[in-house]
């Protein structure tokens, strides 16, 4: 690791995971919030220790973590307060970030980075020091950065796990518009009409409505100050999706006063359709072609320690599980779980779990 010395300006979710996964690399790390809070919680999971304003810790790197919307004047400020200090930041929009800095003296310094990873919980009690693992890590290099500069943070990134990714700051905003922030809203737009549901009508609710709305429960304040830095690129997706459930909407309009109106069916199909292609086209694990999976159901007593007994059985089979996922029975006193396997290993899984006495079904109708 080229970097010995580190501050993080900003402990939330990222700083906090960043700080972890570069301990665990020896990385002597220093932690800086306007949250005295946040700054104490995250290095009590030992994230790093907080810079003493006494201190002259004279970092090698300087990595900013807090909202886009202030990005800008702490990164000027971090290359005032350290003048050899190479200085990145973590945001989600970097175009705003760089019309702000690159005008700076010592913009030469400074370059933008991104790493694509997040979950829906924030702050420091949510950090992971395995977050980074396989995420692209975007890195926008500004005109007047050195290459030797460039290639320290694509070292970082390499480190922590991840795999960086050159781009400009306007090919960045564009592409996380579409596969970030879009997302984010029109999953909180869903919730939304949830609002005013009756606790019956929410009793129906399967695993769906809670796989579209799983990320609506995301820091508002946060989401706010990213949405509006790149609202240029979220507003003509926003208008497409409008567009497309307007034109659905009166398709079905019609349907309902004309009864077996073919453009019914077909509109509905052809919105499927278009849906099937587009998760067909989404990466799959580390990047590859999307893999399709077996998933093997098994169903757990809602009773304490059956899911570690489950995993633990898992474990002693050996296979290699891809995703899990847990549904809870409204009328019952179990759960649903959904393990996800390659093909070939679904048999071997299921034949093993009821071995073990668990009640097992294959995708499919096998058993």
């Amino acid at each position: 690791m080229q970097f010995q010395r580190v501050l993080i300006i900003g402990s939330g979710l990222l700083g906090a995971s960043l700080g972890l996964r570069l301990r665990m690399l020896g990385v002597e790390v220093f932690l800086e919030d306007n949250s005295p809070m946040a700054c104490s919680l995250a290095r009590d999971l030992g994230a790093g220790v907080i810079a003493s304003k006494d201190e002259d810790i004279r970092p090698d790197l300087v990595i900013v973590a807090v909202p886009p919307d202030v990005t800008p004047r702490v990164v000027c400020e971090t290359l005032e307060r350290f003048d050899d200090a190479i200085v990145t930041d973590v945001a989600s929009v970097k175009k705003r970030i760089a019309e702000g800095v690159n005008g700076h003296s010592q913009a030469h310094r400074y370059i933008g980075s991104h790493p694509m990873a997040g979950r829906e919980r924030s702050g420091a009690i949510a950090a992971d020091a395995d977050l980074f693992e396989g995420r692209p890590w975007v890195v926008c290099a500004g005109p007047t950065v050195s290459p030797d500069t460039v290639l320290a943070i694509q070292q970082l990134a390499l480190e922590v796990g991840a795999m960086p990714v050159m781009l400009e700051p306007a090919e960045h905003d564009r592409a996380v518009a579409l596969v970030s922030h879009v997302p984010q809203l029109v999953s909180s737009l869903v919730a939304g009409t949830l609002r005013g549901a009756s606790a019956k009508d929410l009793g129906l609710a399967g695993q769906g409505l809670r796989d579209v709305t799983r990320i609506a429960s995301s820091d508002s304040a946060l989401w706010t100050s990213i949405i509006a830095g790149n609202s240029r690129f979220i507003a003509p997706i926003l208008e497409d999706i409008g567009k497309g459930a307007l034109d659905l909407a009166a398709a079905l309009r019609q349907g309902e006063e004309n009864p077996g109106a073919p453009g019914v069916t077909v509109n509905v199909a052809q919105v499927i359709k278009r849906g099937n292609d587009g998760v067909d086209r989404i990466p799959g694990k580390h990047g590859g072609a999307p893999e399709r999976y077996t998933h093997v159901f098994v169903l757990i007593p809602d009773k304490p320690g059956e899911l570690g007994r489950l995993f633990s059985d898992i474990r002693d089979i050996g296979a290699n599980v891809e995703d899990f996922s847990l549904e809870h029975s409204v009328s019952q006193q179990v759960g649903r779980g959904e393990i996800s396997v390659i093909p070939s290993a679904a048999k071997f899984l299921a034949s093993g779990l009821e071995e073990r006495g668990w009640q097992v079904f294959i995708e499919g109708g096998e058993q």
